[in-house]
């Protein structure tokens, strides 16, 4: 890891809005029950962040932010996270406003990622947020130096005789304002460019199990720390504070009988991912390719050693564990009480630290 900053561990996941029933106080969604149990857990064990993936129109989390807030309510510890809040549905100053209230209520534990959006899906998502004015990065762009003008409290507005409570002149700020929050912004990168990018907008950098790009000749580890290092040239040359950037590798760690069988559709799917990459160099994703890092399966010590050679990894400052997604919350409760019993103490990592 990274000799900056101490080595956090996050998990990440998938939080379902299924399986809604109504109880004996109304309705209720068991798969936002399981998603609450889910960051509980990781509290006890001591994981420093829980990061819950953002999907609209899906089974998924379509508002983290909401469901951040009661998982704050039922945590001491553990920092909250969003990968990633994709910009191209957001109002600027409405996300400040959520944001902020989060992060107060919350005593200051909101990660806040953010991305810009789907490129290649925008003419379904049209139909249902509205179109956007132009092209998407350059409307991002915008959306995101507005986003910072409300969170750093600059002033957006003048009250005229009209606007209530404050007299005519006022300089108006969006509110509420959570301090520190600045600090703690991240943007997803799948891309060495979208990384460098990054580290020029002065932000934390968030790196997934999968980069967006050839390789060219480099292995996606390699690619990720190429990632790494330009993101924090970049950064350095911007601002005086600490770069910070996050790494995504999904584990299987086998320590019963039934776990291989448990995880066979997540083998096979790496195993096929792993052929496609060997031989096209890459994994056809709609309009993009895309590369996959390699899911190891087996027991902790392997996993331990497979991550000790991630070169990305070594130069990273949170190791992030991205649970499956459509697998029964006790598999997925299995490995993050696997990862933080058996595996992240053997990369360095102490319970909460």
């Amino acid at each position: 890891m990274s000799t900056t900053t101490p080595f956090r561990l996050g998990f990440l996941a998938f939080v379902e809005h299924g399986n809604v029933g109504q109880g004996p106080r109304g309705p209720f969604s068991q798969g936002l029950n399981d998603g609450l149990e889910l960051f509980e857990l990781a509290d006890q064990l001591g994981y420093n962040t829980g990061w819950v993936r953002h999907r609209h129109l899906q089974n998924y989390l379509s508002s983290p932010l909401p469901f951040l807030t009661a998982a704050g309510a039922r945590t001491s510890n553990i920092r909250l996270g969003t990968a990633v809040i994709p910009l191209r549905f957001e109002n600027a100053a409405r996300l400040a406003e959520d944001a902020a209230t989060v992060d107060l209520l919350t005593n200051g534990r909101l990660e806040l990622g953010l991305s810009s959006g789907y490129a290649g899906q925008d003419s379904i998502y049209s139909e249902v947020y509205g179109p956007i004015d132009g092209d998407l990065h350059s409307v991002v762009d915008t959306e995101l130096k507005k986003f910072f003008r409300a969170i750093e409290g600059e002033t957006v507005a003048i009250a005229d005789k009209g606007f209530q409570i404050v007299p005519e002149g006022t300089p108006l700020t969006v509110q509420p304002l959570s301090p520190t929050l600045r600090d703690r912004v991240y943007y997803g990168s799948g891309s060495r460019e979208s990384a460098i990018r990054t580290g020029e907008r002065g932000l934390r950098l968030q790196l997934s199990t999968l980069q967006t790009e050839d390789g060219d000749g480099l292995s996606f580890e390699e690619s990720q720390r190429e990632a790494i290092r330009g993101y924090r040239a970049a950064h350095a040359r911007v601002t005086d504070r600490p770069s910070y950037a996050v790494v995504s590798r999904q584990v299987l760690p086998i320590t019963r009988d039934r776990d291989r069988e448990d995880y066979g559709w997540l083998i096979t799917r790496d195993e096929e991912r792993q052929a496609a990459q060997a031989s096209t160099g890459g994994v056809s994703l709609g309009n993009l390719r895309a590369q996959f890092g390699k899911v190891p399966a087996g027991s902790p010590e392997e996993i331990v050693r497979f991550l000790q050679a991630d070169v990305a990894l070594a130069e990273s400052d949170e190791l992030i564990i991205a649970l499956p997604f459509d697998h029964p919350i006790e598999l997925v409760k299995h490995i993050l009480t696997v990862v933080a019993t058996e595996i992240a103490p053997s990369l360095g990592w102490s319970p909460g630290a």
